[in-house]
């Protein structure tokens, strides 16, 4: 283990803290929560209670290999947040703006197709079924003025 730390360090173009244990830091990038934060640790050889400002830079680099490559390690693919995808068929792990670059290309996908999950993204309306009567109301609440009195 390197003898400096690290306050900030990069990982995967995102600035991570490093004063935060290895896992919970890696669960800061976009993409990557905290169950494959732990796995892609573990496959990495590193000890969970580590802060990642004092991992070498080595071990990073391990990190970022594992991320971009999680099939080589033999992370099962339900960890993966594009599973199928659509152009190539792969199941992929897609971090930070490829993640929000292919998230908007899909909406954009269904809006011009005019599916009617297109069709609530582009109203700004609730997409998976739940309930609108009450909630996910923008601007003033709507509600029952009181009568004023004689």
């Amino acid at each position: 283990m390197p003898k400096e730390f690290r306050h900030i360090v990069r990982i995967r173009e995102t600035d991570v803290d490093g004063t935060l244990k290895a896992p919970y830091a890696l669960s800061k990038i976009k993409g990557i929560g905290i169950n494959l934060a732990h796995l892609i640790v573990k496959k990495a050889g590193i000890n969970p209670e580590t802060r990642i400002g004092f991992i070498s830079d080595e071990k990073i680099e391990k990190i970022e290999e594992i991320i971009a490559n999680p099939d080589k390690y033999n992370i099962p693919e339900w960890y993966l947040n594009r599973r199928k995808d659509l152009e190539t068929g792969k199941n992929l792990l897609l971090t930070g703006a490829d993640l929000t670059f292919k998230v908007k290309t899909d909406i954009e996908r269904m809006k011009s197709m005019k599916s009617w999950r297109g069709y609530r993204h582009a109203y700004g309306l609730k997409v998976r079924g739940q309930r609108t009567r009450t909630t996910g109301r923008i601007g003033k609440a709507v509600g029952v003025k009181k009568k004023r009195g004689p």
